[in-house]
């Protein structure tokens, strides 16, 4: 049985759904008064209508479409966004047009799709050292090119 969340739906837009058994996500439109113009590499905030009440132990991710970015080369910024499960705020998307070419989003787009996953808290240990590995501290492209 699915965990429940609560959620408050300001937008004359349906509630999130999955759109097929096997989706992770679900779409969020934007609730918009005005259609919004976006010049290349220009960002805007753009709401969504949306309130969730999540159990303590979930977190909402606000991630890209695919098919936004491809298509219109429009992302999300902060990505993923993390929503905390005692934030009550309406649900805001950032978004940014990384074309060529000026892009409008319309009051009702889908903007964003939102995972909700399980968060693993954790009680830290203070140490004078790590253990070693065969990694160490290599990082950002230690391993090579390919």
């Amino acid at each position: 049985m699915p965990t429940t969340v609560k959620i408050v739906n300001k937008s004359q837009h349906p509630i999130p759904a999955y759109a097929t058994a096997g989706s992770s996500g679900v779409d969020i439109r934007a609730n918009i008064e005005q259609s919004i113009t976006l010049s290349p590499l220009e960002r805007v905030l753009i709401p969504t209508g949306l309130f969730f009440e999540m159990p303590e132990h979930l977190e909402a991710q606000v991630r890209p479409r695919s098919g936004l970015a491809i298509k219109q080369g429009l992302t999300c910024l902060n990505t993923p966004g993390t929503i905390d499960a005692d934030y009550r705020g309406e649900v805001k998307v950032i978004i940014i047009n990384l074309s060529n070419e000026v892009q409008t989003i319309h009051n009702g787009d889908r903007i964003a799709q939102v995972v909700f996953q399980v968060v693993e808290k954790v009680a830290f240990q203070q140490v004078d050292q790590l253990n070693e590995t065969d990694r160490g501290a290599g990082g950002f492209g230690h391993t090579g090119k390919n």
